[in-house]
């Protein structure tokens, strides 16, 4: 009787080369760049822990949730053992200016990352893709792709893979592209060889912090989301603080004040993504035009944007504080009285803000 055969040993992994074929395809795929992070974050847990005690975190009680999750990602994915991290930039070089846009108070000013469509997706999908193409390669291979879908302290991970460092105002800053992109990451079973992670570049420069229009950033790396602009106009389901109203200015969805006066953003690098383009004319529409909006135009102007999440009534609540801080005019008052009678009590008590700023209440 002959012997059986012995099975076939599987091909040995060549880390580095799996790496170099990892970059390529990312590359592909539209990712400006990517790296390999080491996933220690120990000290970044007991940063992010103080920031919590601190209340820093607001309404945002998911950030506390899942205990130490976020900053141990074997917890949450066990067995991971490397994390890949990659950047998308988001600039949409022919949206109207930004700065002309904030100093007309007529005008609505959208966070330049929401004027196209919305990211989580488009990047999900990438990064999925890109799984795909390292599971061909290496099968059985434990991956997991991550937009803002899970616990995850990105920017610690994205510093670790050398994307850029946290700079004063708490974003990413990459020295070669400013800090107008998104991130996204992978959370793998195989060990690859790690980037160096970067280092601070800020050095004595300090203009994002008096740049912030409600003093948010309270310290260096130190940032009170109750304060930010972003967190009041996005992710504030109430009612927004009145001593903060004045300050808001146009910002009706998210702001870029401490990255606008970055000077690392001279580097910053236009999208080539058609999905990020300005959609609706959203960079220099009017605030009295997109008040009078009702929920179906909203959710039209708004399919598949980021923007949408906030919801309608959230929407008319950021507008009224906005036409508020506009100038005087029959128009922003006919716009703010025509919505005085909303079915929302928050919609309502902003409108009635907005028009005794105007001495019409």
């Amino acid at each position: 009787m002959s012997a059986t055969a012995p099975a076939a040993s599987p091909e040995p992994i060549d880390p580095a080369a799996l790496l170099g074929d990892i970059r390529r395809w990312a590359a592909e795929l539209g990712f400006a760049r990517i790296g390999v992070a080491n996933i220690d974050l120990a000290q970044d847990e007991a940063r992010f822990l103080d920031w919590l005690r601190a209340g820093f975190a607001g309404e945002m009680q998911y950030m506390s949730r899942h205990g130490g999750k976020r900053t141990r990602p074997a917890e949450l994915i066990p067995g991971t053992v490397s994390c890949l991290s990659a950047r998308m930039d988001y600039w949409p070089a022919e949206a109207e200016d930004a700065e002309r846009v904030l100093g007309d108070k007529t005008i609505a000013y959208v966070s330049r990352y929401a004027l196209g469509r919305d990211y989580h997706k488009l990047m999900r999908r990438r990064l999925q893709e890109l799984c795909n193409r390292i599971a061909e390669r290496v099968n059985p291979l434990g991956l997991r792709a991550f937009v803002d879908s899970a616990p995850v302290l990105e920017k610690a991970l994205a510093r670790n893979a050398g994307l850029g460092w946290i700079g004063k105002h708490t974003n990413l800053i990459d020295p070669r592209a400013g800090s107008y992109f998104f991130i996204g990451e992978i959370y793998l079973s195989l060990a690859l060889p790690a980037d160096e992670a970067s280092t601070a570049h800020c050095g004595t420069c300090s203009a994002c912090m008096p740049a912030c229009p409600t003093g948010a950033i309270v310290a260096p790396y130190r940032l009170d989301a109750r304060r930010c602009i972003s967190y009041l106009t996005i992710e504030l389901r109430g009612s927004i603080p009145l001593e903060l109203r004045r300050a808001i200015g146009n910002r009706i969805y998210g702001c870029d004040d401490c990255q606008l006066v970055c000077p690392w953003n001279k580097f910053a690098r236009p999208t080539v993504e058609k999905d990020f383009e300005v959609r609706h004319g959203l960079d220099r529409t009017g605030l009295v035009e997109v008040f009078a909006w009702d929920e179906a135009e909203f959710l039209e102007k708004t399919r598949g944007s980021a923007i949408r999440r906030i919801g309608f009534e959230r929407w008319l609540r950021n507008v009224a504080v906005a036409l508020g801080n506009a100038p005087t005019s029959p128009e922003v008052i006919a716009a703010l009285r025509a919505r005085s009678d909303e079915p929302s009590a928050l919609v309502r008590e902003h409108v009635a803000w907005a028009l005794a700023q105007h001495g019409a209440a």
